[in-house]
Formats: C-alpha cells, structure tokens, sequence
C-alpha cells in the first residue's frame, strides 16, 4: 500500500517538556486513520508536525514522499496545498460570508470574478450537504453543524489529497456527529483523499475508522484495525476502549 504519511521515531520538546516520544505511524493512500487519546495526549500536536508548524527534536515526518523538516517556506507551502485541515472550532471568519470563507485561498491566490467564486463556493457547499440560500449568510447565523460543514467544504476547496479533521465531532448533537462521520466517509469515497481523524469520541472513530493509534502522553501504545485494538493485550487500552465505547457495537 502506498504511504501518504510516513513518522518515525518522532520526538518533540516544547518550553523544555517532551511533548511527543518517540511516535512512529503510518497512513496509507485512501484510508481513515484515527488517533486517540485523552486531553493532553499530544493528538493534535502530532497533526502540527504533519504541516510544519512544529519542527521535531529528532526523528523523521515524511508527507507526501518529502522530509517536512528539510523543506524551505516555499516548499512547504506547496506541501501544505495538498492537505485540508478542519480546525475544531471551524476557524471561520465571522466577518466573512459563507461562500467568501469557503473560497478563502481562492480569494487570495486566484483572480476569479465574484460569480466565479460564487459557484465554487456552492459546489463545495453543495458537497457538504448545504446549498444556495446558505451562501450570504454568515457564520453567526448557522448552527453548529452547519459551522463545521462550511469548514469541511473549506477544507476541500483545493481538493488535497490528505484531509486532517481535529475534532470533527466536538460539541455537536449525537445526530449531526453521525451526519458528520457519514460525510467524512463519502468525502473519502467521492475525492479519493485520505484523511487523519484527532479525536476523542470512540464511538464516531470506531465507526469510520480503517486504522486506529492510541496516544498516551505523548507515546504510541497501539496501532491497529478495530478488531486489533479491541483485543489489544495493553491494559491501558482496553481500559479506554471500555470507558469510551460503553454498549457500543462495532
């Protein structure tokens, strides 16, 4: 199978403390990979060294086939190009209207006219399962879930081949978290992209997950499919599984 992401050994010291210790993961051409692991576990650390904010004190984070560490600015962003990120929050710009966040790169790297941008924006929307009337809207006006779509079709408005969801069901309705698995997984069917889950809610990574890791405090206890984590020898796994997944049936 063919690796978008390749770490290896990967260590990363913050303000003196050891952040990340010694992770090692692979993700391949077309899956979801999830990474687990409570408040503080470094999940979304791991997803900054992926993207070159956060440099690693050693070991290896290849993206794409390229050493992110040994990129100039340039190069790095170019990498970033290929790569979606969906920000917990949503990060939309509230002073923004919901096409203008969505073609935001558009805005500031092509010079399409304001239809141009206007139909862009509503394919992506339209992807996402939101349509015209949500276009002159602005964030403040949408609920919570339709924040987190606009995000997604932000996300996949330069069609990358590596989409990063942090959180993508945090502080959302049992119903509009299940809506939101359910469009990660037909994004990956409809675009091809492989996508990196951060998060904490096992029963939404269960349920959309090929491979799962479990991060503890800045270590990789587990790599696996779900049956492989399920019948994990680690204690401390099934005790997490256990805890997070409840009357759960995979």
């Amino acid at each position: 199978m063919e690796s978008i992401v390749e770490v290896s050994g990967l260590n990363l010291t913050l303000g003196g403390k050891s952040i990340l210790k010694e992770v090692s993961f692979q993700v391949y051409k077309g899956e979801v990979f999830t990474i687990l692991g409570g408040s503080g576990s470094g999940k979304t650390t791991i997803t900054k060294c992926l993207v070159g904010l956060y440099r690693p004190a050693s070991g290896r984070v290849r993206v794409f086939g390229k050493d992110v560490a040994l990129l100039s600015q340039l190069e790095l962003d170019e990498l970033r190009k290929g790569i979606g990120y969906v920000f917990q929050s949503g990060a939309l710009f509230d002073s923004l209207k919901v096409w203008e966040n969505v073609v935001f790169y558009h805005l500031e790297h092509h010079s399409m006219d304001r239809e141009e941008l206007k139909s862009t924006a509503l394919k992506y929307l339209n992807m996402v399962g939101l349509s015209e009337e949500h276009l002159d809207l602005y964030p403040s006006e949408l609920s919570g879930g339709m924040r987190k779509r606009v995000g997604i079709a932000r996300a996949i408005a330069t069609e990358p081949r590596l989409l990063i969801y942090d959180e993508p069901t945090s502080g959302l309705d049992p119903i509009t978290s299940r809506l939101i698995d359910e469009l990660i997984l037909w994004l990956r069917g409809r675009t091809g992209s492989s996508a990196i889950v951060v998060s904490h809610d096992l029963v939404s990574a269960f349920s959309i997950s090929d491979r799962l890791l479990v991060l503890k405090e800045g270590r990789v206890l587990q790599v696996g499919t779900r049956e492989e984590l399920l019948n994990s020898s680690i204690p401390f796994v099934r005790e997490f599984l256990k805890k997070g997944l409840g009357n759960f049936s995979v």
